[in-house]
């Protein structure tokens, strides 16, 4: 899975993409939706090179490519990339191999392809495909774990989770792109010792830190995706803020799960980074000593050699006195998803065993990525004990739950030794007041 458009050493003629610390070199060439900023131009397909955009209905138009990567730069250069999603590994793998030697130092497609560029200081982002559905996991089992120690001490863990991997249905419509403003959710509370329930607005409001996995490739109705052809239906990952409100939560979802508390919002960012990128950052899939192995569907050589990724992943907050104050925001939690108890193509292989039929664009949240350690919590109802050991800022301020005016950054990147670093850009949401009354 390792190829040339992978080598470390490889340099591009965007200089951008060799500054310290890019997200966006030319080993990573995640897709993106965009139109510059402040113009009626239709949305198109863009893939990022260091603080650059390179417009794909630009290059589509250039007659540079050839064969299957024009044919699959055409597909990318829609308002949305779902018609790309659907080409498959092989045209997602000839247009990053087009992609990567056109925007190599030296590249003789320089002078055609600098015309194609749009500075991401002056672009705008779309959701970057047609979701269709989405479907929430619950793969860390730390995060399981802490949220069911608060509920259930002496039984944290129920006995379905080592077994399943636990999703259920959310709301596509609510998804919004990085930047996304929304209003605090109102819904129903049951205060401690109250007889009824009242309306009114959100005081537990969360964060919830996941990836974002998009579907390729569908399947028919009826026909299970088998674990050896399950990542071959992903087109890649983005990073995913699924709000979560605990309060309205905590009345509503017994005995169906989550309604209000999930459906107002979900934030994800723009930039889509594929399998094929994130290939050097591949590690084994391994479980605890004593854990149940997974059923047989749920298992494949692959996937316990390779089938998890080692992603960092980063929380910053900025409340509204920070912002006012030209503050940047404050991290307040770090993690990897490496240690995440299902993998990726777990979750494509059991959503589709009952006969379920994905469609491109599909997206699944990998549900909150928590560490084994309270600092590497990925929602503040563990960060903060239930709330009862608040998060203190760089200004003095503290927090337990959101506060409007609040806004939060989501960061992921890969490195090691051996490998170019590649990011996933930022995912950042601002809570707004209720438009309901406390």
């Amino acid at each position: 899975m390792i190829d040339a458009t992978h080598d470390p050493a490889l340099r591009s003629w965007v200089a951008s993409a060799q500054a310290a610390g890019t997200d966006f070199p030319i080993q990573n060439l995640p897709f993106a939706s965009f139109r510059r900023q402040g113009t009626a131009e239709p949305y198109r397909g863009g893939v990022a090179i260091g603080d650059q955009v390179l417009d794909l209905a630009a290059l589509q138009r250039s007659g540079t490519l050839q064969g299957l990567a024009a044919t699959a730069a055409a597909a990318a250069a829609q308002p949305q990339l779902n018609t790309l999603m659907a080409m498959g590994p092989a045209a997602w793998s000839a247009l990053r191999q087009a992609l990567s030697g056109g925007l190599r130092a030296g590249a003789p497609q320089q002078s055609a392809w600098q015309a194609c560029l749009v500075p991401q200081a002056e672009a705008e982002y779309g959701l970057p495909a047609r979701i269709g559905d989405y479907t929430d996991f619950y793969t860390s089992v730390h995060h399981a774990t802490n949220i069911g120690r608060q509920f259930r001490p002496d039984n944290p863990l129920l006995p379905n989770y080592k077994w399943v991997p636990i999703g259920y249905h959310g709301r596509a419509s609510s998804i919004g792109v990085s930047g996304q403003r929304f209003r605090r959710p109102v819904g129903q509370t049951l205060a401690p010792g109250a007889a009824a329930p009242r309306l009114g607005p959100c005081q537990r409001l969360d964060i919830e830190l996941e990836l974002g996995v998009f579907i390729g490739t569908g399947n028919a109705l009826g026909e299970p995706i088998a674990m050896e052809e399950a990542e071959d239906h992903v087109f890649g990952l983005c990073l995913l803020n699924d709000w979560s409100a605990r309060d309205i939560q905590g009345w509503e979802y017994q005995p169906l799960g989550p309604f209000l508390s999930k459906n107002f919002a979900t934030t994800v960012s723009p930039w889509i980074v594929t399998l094929q990128a994130l290939a050097p950052y591949r590690v084994a899939f391994e479980r605890p000593a004593g854990d149940p192995q997974p059923l047989p569907y749920l298992d494949s050589a692959h996937n316990r050699a390779a089938g998890a990724f080692d992603i960092q992943l980063a929380v910053e907050l900025q409340s509204a006195t920070m912002r006012a104050a030209g503050q940047a925001p404050a991290p307040i939690v770090q993690t990897s998803y490496r240690h995440a108890y299902w993998t990726v193509a777990q979750m494509v292989a059991h959503h589709t065993v009952n006969g379920c039929n994905l469609q491109s664009g599909d997206l699944f949240g990998s549900g909150t990525l928590s560490g084994p350690t309270l600092d590497q919590a990925g929602a503040l109802i563990e960060l903060t004990s239930g709330g009862t050991q608040p998060v203190r800022l760089p200004n003095g301020e503290v927090r337990t739950w959101l506060q409007d005016g609040d806004s939060v950054v989501l960061r992921g990147w890969c490195a090691r030794p051996g490998a170019a670093r590649i990011g996933f850009g930022r995912c950042e949401g601002t809570v707004l007041a209720s438009a309901v009354a406390a």
